[in-house]
């Protein structure tokens, strides 16, 4: 593999693998805050979290686990959940993440899939599971108790050994045994693993199918968490709000990996996000940096921001040269407030920004940039700090860590002269493969390495700054061959008066949206179904003269309950094509 410098002049050094970063991360830091669980208020050190992981190394040594073993992870966001991540790749073991909200059908086909010989799990998920359709799951721990709960047993030394209990119940005595003077930070060391080796198996949720395995290296980590050390995302004694879910690529590497590798005090949310749940608990936590997705962001927006500057007054006085100024800036105080007040930047991830939202937030100057990753590229991609920020963009490359291009035999011009194609990418993050799959490894991946990401859009000048514009897999073709993004016309259609979402679908030749409106909002107003769906046909009217003429939609169709989803909130389009 080629060797990569990372951009930046940084006292903290890199180190060449990525157990030496948390193994000096635990001891330099000690006696500093680790993990705080949101819901109990209860509080780790670093030396605690150490402590831990060590034991927990001691159960998978007793309990015959090698350097390369699957351990499967099914729950939501606590300090255990975080250790246990932890505690299998130092050790060298694979770790497979499970979004809590996949079915007990799909977790289960997960962990039959990944070959995992352990499963870490929450009580109530793992009542949803039964154990005998886990064949080859020689135990499972109670992420709750952190008892085992079911178990089979494992070969050592030819027999056939039924006593993982057993090693729980005795760790205390062992880990004694083994560290009578107690654990110190000296006493800090793990695994030198290979690079190449599989840390993660992270299965995607996927918007056009069934899940498939991601197989992320340490090196793939690595390049991730020593760019955030070098980036200054976080530091130490900084704070994190986590409340995104761990088991996804983009919360678990800025919530989680890069956090813990500086010395951040991290708090794990654990509840649903809702706007007025997450703004209380960003005011109390006032964390440093905060990791996005749109959906939340738009939420605060439309929940804080669309009513106060729609009234009468406030449309008066922005009209009003030098009067606006005032108004924005009152509205920036606000929103920065709303979100703690302490933070340097807030990235925005996961998905596009809606266009309305991301044009506001610039113009009030909000602290706000948007970053581009996949799961395959465990995830960055491309990041640009707020004040360099690009309305538009996807941020930059990651200098001398990626490089990106337009795939030629998809190119064509955008409006702006520069080739409009699929983005492929290619360095230090890009993933080994998909697990058992070699066919849709050979799909993605090419002979020279580069990972063919599915995203449609331009690259600037400079070689480095994306822009997005939809999946290739989501585009339609009009009639007149000319390419048609559905996300685009979405984003235009959400902003309309009692729009809750939507989706743009091609119906023999016609473009339909599909719309599961805003019935709180429509209540509000007094609207029924006939004057509901005369609302919408405004909305077409309107979305239609914002478009270009072969983008316009031919008719709306109401759909009463909100679109299936994945896991991380994406819309499951192949249902509704």
């Amino acid at each position: 593999m080629a060797k990569y410098e990372f951009e930046g002049i940084y006292s903290k050094p890199p180190y060449d693998r990525l157990s030496e970063i948390y193994q000096h991360s635990f001891a330099d830091n000690f006696n500093l805050p680790a993990l705080t669980d949101y819901l109990t208020g209860k509080t780790l050190k670093y030396g605690d979290v150490a402590q831990r992981i060590a034991r927990l190394h001691l159960y998978f040594e007793m309990a015959g686990v090698r350097p390369g073993d699957k351990i499967a992870l099914l729950g939501k966001n606590t300090p255990t959940w975080v250790m246990t991540f932890l505690a299998t790749i130092t050790y060298g073991a694979t770790i497979v993440p499970i979004l809590h909200d996949f079915t007990p059908a799909d977790a289960v086909n997960i962990i039959n899939h990944s070959d995992a010989v352990l499963l870490f799990a929450s009580d109530s998920l793992m009542e949803q599971i039964d154990f005998n359709e886990i064949p080859e799951i020689r135990a499972v721990v109670s992420l709750d108790s952190r008892k085992v709960v079911a178990e089979r047993g494992f070969v050592k030394m030819g027999r056939y050994v039924r006593d993982h209990a057993v090693i729980v119940k005795n760790l205390s005595r062992h880990f004694r045994k083994r560290y009578p003077n107690g654990f110190k930070p000296s006493d800090i060391h793990y695994k030198d693993v290979d690079g190449n080796a599989v840390a993660v198996l992270n299965y995607t949720s996927g918007t056009t199918g069934f899940s498939k395995g991601v197989m992320l290296t340490y090196e793939n980590l690595r390049g991730n968490v020593v760019f955030g050390i070098r980036s200054r995302l976080h530091y130490q004694g900084s704070r994190a709000l986590s409340f995104l879910p761990l088991a996804h690529a983009y919360g678990c590497m800025f919530d989680m990996l890069v956090p813990l590798a500086v010395g951040t005090h991290v708090t794990l949310f654990g509840k649903l996000p809702t706007p007025a749940l997450l703004v209380k608990a960003l005011n109390q936590v006032r964390p440093s940096l905060i990791i996005c997705v749109p959906l939340i962001l738009e939420k605060i927006y439309r929940k804080m921001i669309v009513p106060m500057i729609t009234k009468p007054s406030i449309r008066w006085v922005l009209a009003v040269p030098m009067l606006d100024k005032a108004v924005y800036a009152l509205i920036r105080s606000k929103l920065v407030e709303a979100f703690g007040g302490s933070f340097e930047e807030v990235i925005v991830g996961g998905a596009p920004l809606n266009p309305e939202v991301e044009d506001f937030l610039y113009k009030i100057k909000f602290p706000f940039t948007v970053g581009y990753g996949m799961t395959e590229c465990a995830p960055l991609i491309s990041y640009t700090p707020w004040r360099r920020f690009v309305p538009g963009s996807a941020g930059r490359v990651l200098k001398d860590i990626m490089e990106a291009k337009i795939v030629a035999d998809h190119t064509q011009s955008s409006h702006d002269g520069r080739p409009l194609g699929e983005i492929a990418v290619r360095g230090l993050n890009v993933m080994k493969g998909y697990y058992k799959n070699p066919e849709a490894t050979e799909a993605a991946l090419d002979s020279e390495g580069w990972l063919h990401t599915g995203d449609m859009g331009t690259i600037d000048n400079d070689g480095r700054t994306i822009f997005i514009r939809g999946r290739y897999k989501t585009m339609i073709l009009s009639a007149n061959g000319q390419n048609i993004y559905p996300e685009e016309i979405e984003a235009k259609f959400n902003n309309m008066p009692y729009v809750s979402e939507s989706l743009v679908v091609d119906r023999d030749g016609h473009l339909v949206a599909l719309v599961h409106p805003d019935s709180d909002a429509a209540n509000e107003a007094g609207l029924d179904a006939a004057a509901l769906a005369e609302a919408m046909e405004v909305n077409r009217r309107e979305v239609n003269k914002l478009v270009a003429p072969y983008e316009n939609i031919d008719k709306v169709e109401l759909v009463e309950s909100e679109f299936e989803k994945t896991p991380k909130r994406s819309i499951r389009r192949f249902l509704y094509k």
